[in-house]
C-alpha cells in the first residue's frame, strides 16, 4: 500500500490537506472490484465515491465493499519460521485501519503510532523498567502490522531488537527463534544507545558543514515584475531598476551599451553588421526585438550565461545608484517575471522557468556586498 500526496479540498475558505492511494471497490456483493481512489483528509473525512469516516470505512472493509488488497491476488507462501522470515505481517483490513489512522495523525503534525513506539523507546532507554518495557510493547503492538519491520529504520534487523526485548527472558522470540537472555536484552540496549549515538554525531557533523547556512529565514521573496512605462522610466530609484531593458550605459569588452539587453543581443549576433544594428537600437526592447530575428552566434548557447552575468556585473558595478537598489534587497530570492524573455531567464510558475536573471542578480548582490566588506577592511579604511 503506497500512499500519494499531497492533495487537499477547501471547506469554507480553509484548505484541508490529504493524502491518497488506491483500494479496490465495488458497488454490491456479486459486482467485481475496480481499483478506484482512497482519499483521507487532515480533518478525518474520507472519500472513496462517498464520504465517509474511519468508522465507516471500517464497516465498508467488513461487508467487502472495499478491499485492500486484489481480489485475484495469489495468497502469499507460507513462511517456515517467523523469527527467520524478511517479510512483514500482511495487510489486512484491521491494519490498514490502523495505517489510515496514523495518516490523519500526520496530516494535523501528531505522533504516528511509530514515533510513539520511538518514544517509548527513549523512555526504557532512560528506565528501564518492567513498567516501561510494557508501555513499549503496548507502543509496539500500535503499529499496523505490517509497518512494524520499518519501525526502526534498520533494513538489516528490521523489527527483531524490538522483538527481542519484548519476549521475556527463557521465552523463544516469535515462538520460533532464539531463546532469550538476559545479554540479548543488554544488546538490544546497546544496540539503541549506539544508534542515538551515531544520530547525535551526524548531527555535530552536519552541524559543522553546514555552519554557514542562515540561522533565520532571509527576507520573502522578492518578483521582479516586467512593466511598461510609456511616458518614460521614473525619476526616483525603485527596482525597476533591476531589469535588464532599464537604460544604463554600461562598458563591457571594449564596447558602450545601452542597456543589459543591448549589450546581450549584440553579442548573440553572428554578423557584425547585425551586432551593430542591434547597439545601436533605440531601445532596450527594440534590441531585444531585432536580436531575436538575426542568426546566432554557433556558440550562444554555451556563452550566454556567462555574457549576462559579466553585463550585469557591469551594469551594476558602474553604476553605484542601481548597486545601492540591488544591495538594498538584502537576502531576498528573487524572482524575475515577465513576458517578453525565456523561461531560461525569467521565473515561471509552471515550472519551466529556470529564472537565471534573478539568480545572477543574487550573485551580483553577493559579489557587490563582498567588494564593500573587502574595502572596509582593507588597512586604514574604516566604514562611515
Amino acid at each position: 500500500m503506497t500512499w500519494r500526496g499531497p492533495t487537499y479540498r477547501m471547506v469554507g475558505g480553509e484548505r484541508i490537506d490529504g493524502t491518497w492511494c488506491h483500494v479496490w471497490r465495488r458497488h454490491r456483493a456479486d459486482a467485481d472490484y475496480y481499483v478506484d481512489d482512497l482519499i483521507v483528509f487532515a480533518d478525518g473525512a474520507i472519500t472513496c465515491g462517498e464520504r465517509t469516516d474511519l468508522a465507516g470505512l471500517g464497516r465498508m472493509l467488513a461487508t467487502g465493499r472495499l478491499a485492500v488488497t486484489g481480489p485475484d491476488a495469489p495468497p502469499l507462501p507460507g513462511e517456515p519460521s517467523k523469527w527467520a522470515s524478511r517479510h512483514g505481517e500482511p495487510l489486512t483490513p484491521e491494519g490498514f485501519l490502523l495505517d489510515v489512522s496514523d495518516r490523519v495523525e500526520a496530516l494535523n503534525e501528531r505522533p504516528t503510532a511509530g514515533q510513539r513506539c520511538r518514544d517509548a523507546i527513549r523512555r526504557f532507554q532512560q528506565e528501564p523498567a518492567e513498567s516501561n518495557r510494557a508501555l513499549l510493547r503496548a507502543a509496539y503492538l500500535a503499529v499496523p502490522p505490517h509497518l512494524r519491520i520499518y519501525v526502526l529504520g534498520d533494513m538489516d534487523r528490521q523489527d527483531r531488537p524490538l522483538r527481542i526485548l519484548l519476549t521475556d527472558i527463557g521465552e523463544p522470540v516469535d515462538g520460533d527463534g532464539p531463546v532469550v537472555t538476559a545479554k540479548m536484552h543488554q544488546d538490544v540496549l546497546n544496540y539503541f544507545n549506539a544508534g542515538d549515538q551515531g544520530v547525535r554525531s551526524e548531527r555535530e557533523r552536519r552541524a559543522a558543514r553546514h555552519s554557514d547556512d542562515p540561522s533565520e529565514p532571509g527576507r520573502p521573496a522578492l518578483i521582479s515584475h516586467e512593466t511598461v512605462y510609456p511616458q518614460g522610466w521614473p525619476e526616483e530609484p525603485g527596482l525597476f531598476m533591476l531589469r535588464n531593458d532599464f537604460p544604463a550605459q554600461i562598458v563591457f569588452a571594449g564596447e558602450c551599451y545601452a542597456s543589459v539587453l543591448h549589450g546581450y543581443w549584440a553579442w548573440a549576433a553572428a554578423d557584425d553588421a547585425d551586432r551593430r544594428r542591434i547597439r545601436d537600437a533605440a531601445s532596450g526592447r527594440e534590441a531585444h526585438d531585432l536580436g531575436g530575428q538575426v542568426k546566432h552566434r554557433t556558440d550562444w548557447p554555451e556563452v550566454r550565461l556567462a555574457v549576462m552575468a559579466g553585463l550585469l556585473r557591469a551594469k551594476f558595478t558602474q553604476h553605484p545608484a542601481l548597486a545601492q537598489v540591488l544591495v538594498s534587497t538584502e537576502d531576498a530570492r528573487i524572482s524575475y517575471t515577465g513576458l517578453s524573455d525565456s523561461p531560461f531567464w525569467r521565473d515561471v510558475s509552471d515550472g519551466r522557468g529556470r529564472n537565471w536573471i534573478g539568480r545572477l542578480l543574487e550573485l551580483t548582490r553577493s559579489e557587490l556586498a563582498a567588494q564593500r566588506l573587502l574595502r572596509f577592511e582593507e588597512p586604514g579604511v574604516g566604514s562611515v
